[in-house]
C-alpha cells in the first residue's frame, strides 16, 4: 500500500489508484493518515467529518465510511472481519501502516534526520534531509476532502510542521551554500503563510544567495506591505537584518542565515538577527519573543499586581532565581495574563524575554521534550546549529551558562509536567521563570515556584471581556434592552470562561445572527458547547477541555464522566464513592487527581465543584463513551 495526503489525499494498493469515494469519506482516511498508528476518537472524526453540528446519523455515516475504507483497502477481507488496516478501536477508528508507506511518516523521518545533522554540525547532510523531506510535499496538505474539515487543527498542524522544514531547510541550505535547492519549496512556503517574518527572512537570503538580488528586494517590499496593511506593523529585527544583509550585499560572504529552534515541528523562538556560523552569539545579545499582547484583555487586576508583587527585585540583578505557576483550567486565561504582565514587567529584565509552547496539552500534538525546548532557546540566545550541544544535560548546562549574570524572563507556556519543567528553569539570580499549566505541579511549587491559581472572570469583567470581543459595531445594538440583557446572559452562561467568551463573539458575529439568538442557543446543554464552536477559531471549549480530559488515568475519567449524575453543586468524596462505586479513600484520590487537573475546584477542603461548561462537556463524554469500560467492538462492513 501507498498513502499521501501532503497534497491530494489518495492511495495505491499494488501499483493501482485507489477510488476514495465521497470527499467526507476521503476526510476521514486523511484524519486516520495524519494519526497513523494511534487511535483517533469519534469524537475528533465527528468534529473533522461536521464542521457544525453533526446529524443524528453521524455515527452510523462514519461506519459506513470506515467499512467501505476497510474493503477498499482489504479487498480478501471476510463479511464482519476486523481486518489488518483500519480497526475499530475503544472509542474510535485506528489505521496501520509502515512508515515508507505514508508521505506524511517519511517527511517526519526526514525531517528528523535532518535535524540531527544540523544539531551536530552537518549542515550538507541536513540540507539534503531536508531537501528531501520537503520533496514529499506536492499541493495544499489533504487535497480533496471539504473546505471545512481542512481548516481541523490536525491539518493545519501538517501544514505548520511543512513551514518549519522548510525554514530548517533554508538555514541549513545557506550554511552550506545549497540555497537554490530548497528556493522552490520556501517559495511555497511564503505563499502558504504571506505574515510569517521568519520564513521570510529566509526567502529574502535565499533569494539573495542565488543571485536573484531584485528579487529578494521585491520579496521583502511585498511582505513589509502586507504586515503593514493586515497587521498595522513594521518588519520585525529579524526581517529587517535579512533586507539589511541584501541591500549591503552581505549575504555572500556571511554564510549563515537566521538561527531557529533546530528541535522542533512548530516555529516557537526566532532570533533577532542572522549570524555567522563560525562565533557563537556575544552575551549581549537579547532575544524578545513574547507573543502579541491580548486586544481584548479584561480584569485581571488583582492577579497582575500579585505577579509584580510575588516575582522579587529583578531589576537590581539580586535575590534568589524565581518561578512563578500560573494554574486553572483549560481557557481560563492563563497565557493571556501571563503574557500581559510579560510585556509590562519587559523593562525588569534588560538581558531578553523568552517564550516557549511547550504544547502540554494541545490536541493532537505531543508535548514538546526538553531537549528541543533548550535548543530553541539556545538558537534565540545566538548559539548556531553548528555549536549546539548534544544530550539533555550538555544543552542544560550551555543555557544556564549563558543565562548567568543576566536578566531575562522565560515564559515557559502550557507545561505538561513537572519533569518536563525542570532543565528549562533558569539557575540565576536576577531571572523568573513564568509557567503556565493546566496541571496543579506540586513537584514543581515544592521546589519552590510560587502558584498562582487562575479561576474564571468576576460577572462584570466578564461582561467586560464580551464587550470587548463582540465590539464596538454590536456593542451599538445594545442600545435594545432584549439585546443588552442577552448579552449578560451570553456573559453569565459562559461561566467567567475568555475562551468561552472569544468563542461566543466570534459566533455572534455571524450576520443576522442577534444576541438573543445566541443567548438561546447557550440555554440549551446539548447545544451549548456546538454554540461555542465556529470554523475559523483557534480554539474551542470543547477541543480545550478535550486536552486535559485525555490525560487522565481511566478511572479519573470514569468518574468525570459520572459528575453531571450528581444532584447537588457541591461534591464530597462520600458522594464521588457513591457515584462510582468505589471505596470513599479511592473516590479522594480520583477527585484530587481531577483537581490537580483543573476539571474540578476544590472550594474548601473535600468540597468540590464543577464549572457548568465542564459539566456539559463531561455530559457528551458520557454519551460518546458511556461510564464503563468498554471493550473493542468488532465492526461489519
Amino acid at each position: 500500500m501507498r498513502f499521501e495526503m501532503l497534497g491530494p489525499v489518495r492511495a495505491w494498493r499494488d501499483g493501482q489508484e485507489l477510488d476514495l469515494g465521497f470527499p467526507q469519506q476521503r476526510a476521514l482516511l486523511a484524519l486516520l493518515l495524519a494519526h497513523t498508528g494511534r487511535p483517533v476518537p469519534t469524537s475528533e472524526i465527528l468534529d473533522v467529518l461536521w464542521a457544525e453540528r453533526p446529524p443524528a446519523s453521524a455515527l452510523n455515516v462514519v461506519r459506513r465510511y470506515a467499512g467501505a475504507l476497510r474493503r477498499l483497502l482489504e479487498p480478501e477481507l471476510p463479511p464482519r472481519a476486523p481486518g489488518g488496516r483500519l480497526r475499530r478501536h475503544p472509542g474510535g477508528y485506528l489505521l496501520e501502516a509502515d512508515p515508507d508507506e505514508v508521505d506524511l511518516l517519511r517527511f517526519r523521518e526526514l525531517t528528523r534526520q535532518g535535524k540531527r545533522a544540523a544539531a551536530t554540525g552537518r549542515p550538507e547532510t541536513a540540507a539534503g534531509r531536508f531537501t528531501e523531506a520537503l520533496g514529499q510535499w506536492r499541493g495544499p496538505v489533504a487535497m480533496g476532502i471539504p473546505a471545512s474539515a481542512r481548516e481541523h487543527v490536525q491539518f493545519t498542524a501538517v501544514e505548520r510542521e511543512l513551514l518549519h522544514t522548510a525554514g530548517l531547510a533554508a538555514d541549513a541550505a545557506l550554511l552550506c551554500g545549497r540555497a537554490e535547492h530548497v528556493l522552490p519549496a520556501l517559495r511555497r512556503a511564503a505563499v502558504l503563510d504571506p505574515l510569517d517574518e521568519a520564513l521570510h527572512a529566509r526567502l529574502v537570503l535565499s533569494l539573495a544567495a542565488c543571485g536573484l538580488q531584485a528579487e529578494a528586494l521585491t520579496a521583502y517590499d511585498d511582505v513589509r506591505r502586507r504586515l503593514t496593511a493586515e497587521l498595522g506593523i513594521v518588519p520585525g529585527a529579524e526581517l529587517a537584518a535579512a533586507h539589511t544583509r541584501v541591500l549591503r550585499q552581505e549575504v555572500g560572504r556571511l554564510r549563515s542565515g537566521p538561527a531557529v529552534d533546530v528541535g522542533r515541528a512548530v516555529p516557537v523562538l526566532r532570533l533577532g538577527t542572522a549570524r555567522a556560523a563560525s562565533a557563537p552569539a556575544p552575551a549581549t545579545a537579547r532575544p524578545a519573543h513574547l507573543p502579541a499582547d491580548p486586544v481584548a484583555f479584561a480584569g485581571r487586576r488583582t492577579e497582575l499586581e500579585w505577579l509584580t508583587a510575588h516575582t522579587g527585585p529583578a531589576e537590581n540583578g539580586g535575590g534568589a532565581s524565581a518561578a512563578v505557576l500560573i494554574g486553572g483550567m483549560a481557557g481560563v486565561g492563563k497565557t493571556a495574563l501571563a503574557v500581559r504582565w510579560a510585556r509590562r514587567a519587559a523593562h525588569r529584565f534588560p538581558d531578553g524575554l523568552l517564550h516557549v509552547a511547550l504544547d502540554g496539552f494541545t490536541p493532537g500534538r505531543p508535548a514538546l521534550r526538553p531537549e528541543e525546548a533548550l535548543r530553541g532557546m539556545l538558537a534565540a540566545l545566538g548559539v548556531p546549529a553548528p555549536l549546539m550541544p548534544d544530550g539533555l544535560a550538555a544543552l542544560t548546562g550551555r543555557y544556564r551558562t549563558l543565562l548567568a549574570g543576566r536578566r531575562v524572563l522565560v515564559l515557559l507556556d502550557d507545561a505538561a509536567g513537572t519533569e518536563q519543567l525542570r532543565p528549562l528553569l533558569p539557575a540565576a539570580p536576577g531571572c523568573l521563570a513564568l509557567v503556565t499549566s493546566r496541571h496543579a505541579l506540586p513537584g514543581l511549587i515544592a521546589s519552590g515556584a510560587r502558584p498562582l491559581r487562575l479561576d474564571p472572570l468576576p460577572a462584570e469583567d466578564a461582561r467586560e471581556a464580551l464587550a470587548l470581543r463582540v465590539g464596538a459595531g454590536r456593542q451599538a445594538a445594545e442600545a435594545c434592552a432584549a439585546e443588552a440583557r442577552a448579552a449578560d446572559e451570553i456573559a453569565a452562561r459562559c461561566g467567567g470562561l475568555p475562551l468561552a467568551l472569544t468563542a461566543a463573539a466570534h459566533a455572534a458575529a455571524r450576520p443576522n445572527v442577534p444576541l438573543t439568538a445566541l443567548a438561546a442557543e447557550l440555554r440549551d446543554p446539548r447545544r451549548t458547547l456546538d454554540a461555542l464552536t465556529a470554523p475559523g477559531l483557534a480554539s474551542d471549549p470543547r477541543t480545550a477541555f478535550l486536552g486535559s480530559y485525555r490525560r487522565l488515568p481511566p478511572d479519573s475519567a470514569r468518574l468525570f464522566r459520572l459528575l453531571p449524575r450528581h444532584p447537588g453543586s457541591v461534591l464530597t468524596p462520600a458522594g464521588a464513592a457513591a457515584l462510582t462505586g468505589l471505596p470513599v479513600r479511592r473516590a479522594r484520590l480520583l477527585l484530587a487527581e481531577l483537581a490537580d487537573a483543573h476539571l474540578v475546584t476544590e472550594h474548601a477542603p473535600g468540597r468540590y465543584g464543577l464549572h457548568d461548561l465542564l459539566r456539559v462537556f463531561a455530559a457528551e463524554r458520557t454519551e460518546e463513551e458511556g461510564t464503563e469500560e468498554e471493550g473493542t467492538e468488532e465492526e461489519g462492513t
